[in-house]
């Protein structure tokens, strides 16, 4: 099943702007879509194109590869029969799927892109293509495109409601309430997509109306590919990646939801552990936001990388790591979505926020400091969930799992810095209000930060 995905107006620009000039690479975690957005555009937008997937492919092509790129014209010749189909048309494209697993494909990227015959797609998953790059050269004419699970517009698009959206942005631009009715309806449905997620094949299978047993089953087989993929990167590092990443709900069970190393083992050290946290992250998996000591413009500057916290990057699959298998399963999922789940929800909702975040190409910081309120003198730590810079200016984000709205740490934060704030927003979930210079927005609303 094909769902509408952003990504399809980025490769659109990067056909455009490219002329064949350079190769794209869609990069991201093990099951968000990369193959079936690569084909589709294939399809859509070349009069042919030739799928080349490395996780199937035989010897005779990988062979191809190492005997003759140096020599294109037979390259081509022996690609096409070992295929058994051609290129016709003015302009094909050719797709290295699952390039990782053969990178010699992708080192010939070069010598590709400089003959000009075609356009190269290539494709992805992290968690093992940093691994494989060691020995070979990685193309410059080759660009980098990041995919990531399915936002909550395209979670709404695959429902086929183009309706929610237009009027979620116009509510948010004019700062003007949705109303109660309308308001409930979405929160309804925001809560549908926390559930299930955004890994396509879940929301395929909530689409066709399964169970929401039969939707965490196969949320539950992704999480063991990854499982099973942290394995073999593990081989070298004697299981740490696996550990830091079954560990993330834990860590967000926590009250400050920080990521402590004594969760993995009483012996564990940060100096030990963070090229493993740093892997989970860069793998897509998993969506590290670190803590800034300045709440500055500038912020890697003062980025605190000892300092952080692990979201999981897809909030269904959090769902499912927090669920065990059994005859409750479609009880709980049911009384998330119906806002009766009596649990702390503050993980799964700053989980989500950080990863609609994350999925605008946003670098996630966060900011603690301490501070004795007037007519106190002890002081007190307070932290702000979230900064991002807007209009080249702080814009502080907390967010609430409920209706409440005290911001303590908000008045604080203005009291303590002398800086230009942009905005202030609060996440939360009731409906769109303004009130002394803050702005509570809806959760559904996050991804319009």
């Amino acid at each position: 099943m094909y769902f509408k995905r952003k990504i399809y107006d980025q490769l659109l620009e990067w056909k455009g702007a490219s002329k064949g000039k350079s190769a794209i690479l869609i990069e991201g975690a093990r099951r968000v879509g990369k193959s079936t957005i690569a084909e589709e555009f294939a399809r859509n937008e070349y009069d042919d194109y030739i799928l080349l997937d490395f996780a199937m492919e035989s010897k005779d092509i990988r062979q191809n590869f190492e005997d003759n790129i140096g020599d294109l014209d037979a390259f081509f010749r022996n690609l096409f029969i070992i295929k058994g189909k051609d290129l016709s048309g003015k302009k094909a494209v050719i797709i290295f799927d699952e390039v990782q697993l053969f990178p010699e494909a992708r080192q010939a990227i070069k010598y590709l892109v400089a003959d000009g015959r075609y356009d190269y797609i290539e494709t992805g998953s992290l968690i093992s293509i940093k691994k494989n790059v060691k020995d070979i050269l990685i193309p410059s004419e080759e660009e980098k495109l990041k995919m990531y699970p399915m936002d909550f517009e395209e979670f709404l698009w695959a429902k086929g409601n183009t309706a929610a959206m237009p009027a979620i942005k116009a509510a948010f631009e004019s700062r003007k309430p949705l109303g109660e009715a309308v308001h409930r309806k979405l929160m309804q449905l925001f809560r549908e997509y926390i559930a299930v997620g955004g890994m396509p094949q879940a929301v395929a299978s909530y689409v066709d109306g399964d169970s929401y047993a039969e939707i965490d089953r196969i949320k539950q087989g992704i999480l063991s590919l990854y499982e099973d993929d942290l394995k073999k990167y593990d081989d070298e590092e004697r299981g740490k990646a696996s550990l830091v990443f079954k560990t993330i709900p834990k860590q967000l069970s926590d009250h400050e939801m920080h990521f402590t190393f004594s969760e993995i083992n009483t012996n564990a050290r940060y100096v030990n552990y963070v090229e493993s946290v740093e892997f989970v992250a860069e793998s897509m998996i998993g969506n590290m936001c670190v803590n800034v000591t300045m709440p500055d413009v500038l912020m890697e500057l003062y980025a605190d990388r000892r300092n952080f916290k692990l979201y999981m990057g897809d909030t269904g699959l959090l769902v499912s790591q927090m669920i065990r298998e059994g005859e409750e399963t479609e009880t709980i999922y049911r009384a998330l979505i119906y806002d009766k789940l009596n649990s702390n929800l503050g993980m799964i909702f700053e989980n989500v926020v950080a990863q609609m975040i994350r999925a605008n190409n946003k670098d996630l910081h966060f900011h603690e400091y301490m501070y004795a309120p007037k007519g106190t003198e002890k002081e007190k730590k307070y932290e702000i969930d979230f900064l991002l810079v807007r209009n080249r200016k702080v814009c502080p984000i907390e967010v609430k799992s409920s209706g409440y709205s005290s911001h303590k740490s908000f008045d604080y934060f203005i009291e303590k810095y002398p800086i230009k704030v942009q905005d202030r927003y609060i996440i939360y979930t009731k409906d769109l209000k303004y009130s002394e210079g803050i702005t509570y927005i809806p959760a559904y609303m996050t991804g319009l930060l």
